[in-house]
């Protein structure tokens, strides 16, 4: 039979396991806590829990607890990004960010990604699987334990596609904003996707306050088709209505993420257009000059061009900021760590 993750289980399915097991109900909230609260890497540093229990918790589950691969340091800020190997031996990476707001941690949701984004170094060689919940938590947690530093805010905008992992997206996001675990509010936590109709409208109905950010990078399907495959199957004016009807249930500000590629995304008619296709929308636009990788010929727009593009679309009464860069000296990107990790292998 195969085992349960249980880190994955909420407090109830936790404590349902532990009663079958012949156990007493507050032994549920023990472990629960020793997992999402003091951040334990494995049954050994429970001290409250008998020993006879640990073992029957081996013997019925599996138990997440990411190891730390390779940590890299920017030199220019306070960035650190991590690459965690999976039980599995599969790999992922994680980014660690400091902001005047508090601590940042940028999460995977997938071992590699399908969306196929042309600008974009996770989707290179496809999707090797989801990311469990508790692979998904162990990110933050494996980071908090680390670096030492409270983690104030969690995006995932990592390596993969979020909504093409549903299920457990959402079970980590109960289980991360649950008052008996770390206990984050929704509202410090940001889903970003590429644009996938269906589960947007989905997430709309799950009565959360999560923010939402949409990979949007182009000003019209044509072009983005071009950038994003995913606009074969999505219109962008489909993908838009349904950010809007997440926004009018939801009351959340939505986030429009645009990497900025000299000479194929930045231009006066890209402005122009882009500002006709939000106009009236409850949105920011966060402009990103795109992180260069070596299997692509895409350049960043520089500052010069990224300024222009924002007072452009200023001038329009479009609300727009320019993402701080950070990691650039570290693989930063999406992807980038991973992929180096794999080649070297």
């Amino acid at each position: 039979m195969e085992k349960k993750d249980i880190k994955s289980l909420t407090l109830s399915e936790l404590t349902e396991e532990i009663k079958n097991m012949g156990e007493p109900a507050f032994r549920s909230k023990q472990l629960y806590e020793w997992m999402h609260v003091k951040l334990a890497r494995d049954y050994d540093e429970m001290t409250n829990i008998p020993k006879a229990l640990k073992e029957k918790c081996r013997e019925n589950f599996t138990y997440t607890s990411l190891e730390k691969v390779r940590v890299q340091e920017s030199q220019i800020d306070d960035t650190k990004k991590f690459l965690f190997a999976l039980a599995d031996g599969n790999v992922i990476e994680s980014v660690f960010m400091k902001y005047k707001f508090g601590n940042s941690v940028c999460i995977s949701s997938q071992v590699g990604c399908r969306m196929g984004c042309r600008f974009c170094a996770s989707t290179l060689d496809g999707v090797e699987r989801n990311l469990l919940p508790s692979e998904m938590l162990d990110q933050i947690y494996s980071i908090a334990r680390i670096t030492g530093e409270k983690i104030s805010r969690v995006v995932v905008m990592g390596s993969g596609e979020p909504l093409d992992n549903y299920d457990n997206l959402l079970r980590f996001i109960k289980l991360l904003t649950d008052e008996n675990g770390l206990n984050m509010g929704q509202r410090n936590l940001t889903v970003s996707t590429c644009g996938i109709v269906p589960n947007i409208l989905k997430l709309a109905d799950e009565k959360l306050a999560i923010n939402l950010a949409l990979s949007l990078h182009a000003s019209n399907n044509d072009k983005r088709k071009e950038l994003m495959p995913i606009a074969n199957q999505y219109e962008i004016h489909e993908v838009l209505d349904a950010c809007k009807t997440y926004f009018e249930k939801t009351g959340r500000q939505l986030t429009f993420e645009y990497s900025l590629v000299s000479g194929v995304n930045d231009t006066d008619e890209d402005a122009t257009e882009l500002s006709e296709l939000l106009k009236g929308l409850n949105a920011v636009v966060n402009l990103i000059p795109v992180n260069p990788i070596k299997e692509r010929t895409f350049k960043p727009t520089d500052r010069a061009g990224a300024l222009s593009f924002k007072n452009k679309l200023e001038k329009n009464h479009i609300n727009v900021t320019i993402r701080r860069e950070m990691g650039r000296d570290i693989d930063g990107a999406c992807g980038q760590l991973r992929r180096r990790h794999l080649e070297e292998e």
